[in-house]
């Protein structure tokens, strides 16, 4: 990020940081714990720390299976 903020002119103010942050982290993510939980949705959403309903959501989101 700092990376990022340094390749910015003064005049450019970034816009939308986070999600374009989470758009990048989130998916692999959740395709890794996914994985590690052999798809188990409850599993999964117990490692993450998040509720099974929102699991599910990202899921939709991201069209991870």
């Amino acid at each position: 990020m700092t990376r990022y903020f340094n390749q910015l002119d003064q005049k450019n103010t970034p816009i939308g940081v986070y999600q374009l942050v989470l758009n990048e982290v989130e998916p692999p993510l959740l395709r890794s714990v996914m994985k590690f939980s052999n798809n188990n949705q409850s599993k999964a959403s117990r490692i993450l720390g998040i509720n099974r309903t929102t699991l599910r959501t990202k899921l939709k989101k991201y069209n991870i299976e």
